[in-house]
């Protein structure tokens, strides 16, 4: 699994807008579509809500790839 980390610049970041700055959605309704069909786990568990507030030490996972969110 490839795993990236992911800096913070604020103190969180929405679910759907790190999927938009890792390149793993190309859009916002690519990146709800991902979410809302149960592609992504956050911590391990499938995560449904595109709005999902991120802070620093979650793990986000979809397919193969592997996000962790890191302070800034």
């Amino acid at each position: 699994m490839d795993t990236t980390d992911f800096e913070l610049r604020g103190d969180h970041i929405t679910l759907d807008a790190l999927l938009k700055a890792c390149s793993l959605a190309p859009s916002g309704g690519a990146a709800k579509t991902l979410i809302t069909d149960g592609s992504v786990r956050v911590n391990g568990a499938v995560e449904t809500r595109r709005g999902r507030k991120l802070r620093a030490g979650d793990e986000v996972t979809l397919g193969a790839a592997r996000i962790r969110l890191r302070a800034g």
